[in-house]
């Protein structure tokens, strides 16, 4: 049988009209936060509670990248190689979110009840050892210290192979990886709960760390579906083909299940045993975010289930796309719903210009940061000893 040729990718390049589009992103989102505060003057917590929601989606993009690509570099799978650098450059933008944690601090007393150290009642009281500003804070400079090591690290790592391709770079990429990954089975539960499950601190859910990993990582595999689509289009990735779109929908598909799972799991638990504290999360947001705690489940489980189902849907760039844009909402929507009752509450809370607007300069940002990073480095890392097994893959 002869041998398929490889073609080589084309250099991408950010160019000015693309920092032209992200810059007019930037600028809506802007004018969305600037209309917030002085035309509607939205209560307080509503938008620190945005600006909170909005630094969270954008680390969550990073740190599932970031995830995904250790955890298939550990694998030692070869069908991701030539994805494998929108994975890295997604996994750049971990440390420059802490800017928008930074920007967020000023409204902690708006989001977190536990912070109102004079007014706490007796079961908040005994929390204070663990929910307590500078431990807190201790832990948050700790989990991005360690997730921006790893991310910076194994780019670093990742593109000298490109330059000198050598075995001991390989075996330092999975080892690393499994120390990324114990860190980070560890650290991103305890984040869910210090950044999301102590906004409604007298509530708890042993599985909500899975919970909140399961959202954040559908949500980067359908960042990175739209991204691989898109280079595809612009030959960036040229050896990227349907197999791989197939693969990166099964990923979509089969998490989706999962996060589906997770919310039944924890909800029915929950319900079965009907303790107060603990349905006093999901009475909030049934009785008065109804529609939008069902909505939640259809856009994030039905949707991705009915339509990616067959094989043929998941090898549909149009409907892998608009799939993976829906779901990306849907999550967007999932971490409103994880915020907003328990900070702003069901008087304030609600979905407005705001809410709809300031996503974009988050987002700008966030593939502002990306090309840089991916335009620093060759498309695919062609030097590496899978590059040909992944260009040429199929699946079986």
């Amino acid at each position: 049988m002869e041998k398929k040729e490889i073609p080589d990718a084309v250099p991408f390049r950010f160019e000015k009209k693309l920092k032209l589009w992200l810059a007019i992103a930037a600028g809506v989102g802007v004018i969305a936060l600037l209309w917030a505060v002085f035309i509607e003057q939205a209560p307080a917590s509503r938008i620190w509670a945005n600006l909170w929601m909005n630094a969270l989606m954008f680390l969550f993009l990073g740190l599932g990248a970031l995830f995904f690509w250790t955890v298939n570099t550990l694998g030692e799978s070869s069908w991701q190689i030539n994805i494998q650098r929108i994975m890295e450059s997604m996994g750049i933008t971990i440390p420059f979110a802490v800017i928008f944690f930074i920007v967020a601090f000023p409204g902690m007393r708006n989001l977190f009840e536990w912070t109102h150290t004079g007014q706490l009642d007796r079961l908040l009281q005994e929390k204070t050892p663990y929910l307590n500003i500078p431990f807190w804070m201790f832990r948050l400079a700790i989990y991005f210290a360690l997730w921006s090591f790893f991310a910076v690290y194994l780019r670093k790592i990742s593109v000298k192979n490109d330059f000198e391709p050598h075995e001991k770079y390989l075996a330092r990429l999975r080892s690393t990886s499994g120390w990324f990954m114990v860190i980070f089975a560890i650290t991103s539960s305890m984040a869910a709960w210090d950044w999301l499950m102590s906004i409604d601190a007298h509530w708890f859910s042993t599985l909500y760390g899975w919970y909140i990993f399961s959202g954040m990582f559908v949500a980067a595999v359908a960042v990175i579906i739209l991204i691989t689509i898109a280079f595809k289009k612009f030959n960036i990735l040229p050896n990227v083909n349907e197999e791989h779109l197939h693969d990166l929908g099964k990923y979509l598909f089969g998490f989706s299940i999962f996060w589906a799972y997770l919310w039944l799991s924890q909800y029915l638990l929950i319900w079965y045993s009907n303790i107060p504290e603990e349905t006093v999360y999901y009475v909030e947001r049934i009785e008065h975010f109804n529609s939008l705690f069902y909505l939640n489940l259809i856009v994030n489980f039905t949707v991705p289930f009915f339509a990616l189902m067959t094989r043929n849907s998941k090898r549909q760039t149009t409907i892998l796309a608009v799939v993976a844009l829906i779901v990306l909402l849907g999550h967007y929507l999932d971490l409103w719903l994880a915020i907003m009752p328990g900070a702003v509450g069901h008087e304030a809370a609600k979905i407005g210009f705001l809410e709809i607007g300031l996503p974009f300069f988050y987002l700008a940002a966030f593939l502002a940061i990306f090309f840089i990073s991916f335009e620093k480095a060759k498309p695919v890392p062609e030097n590496h000893p899978y590059f040909i097994e992944s260009s040429e893959y199929e699946n079986i």
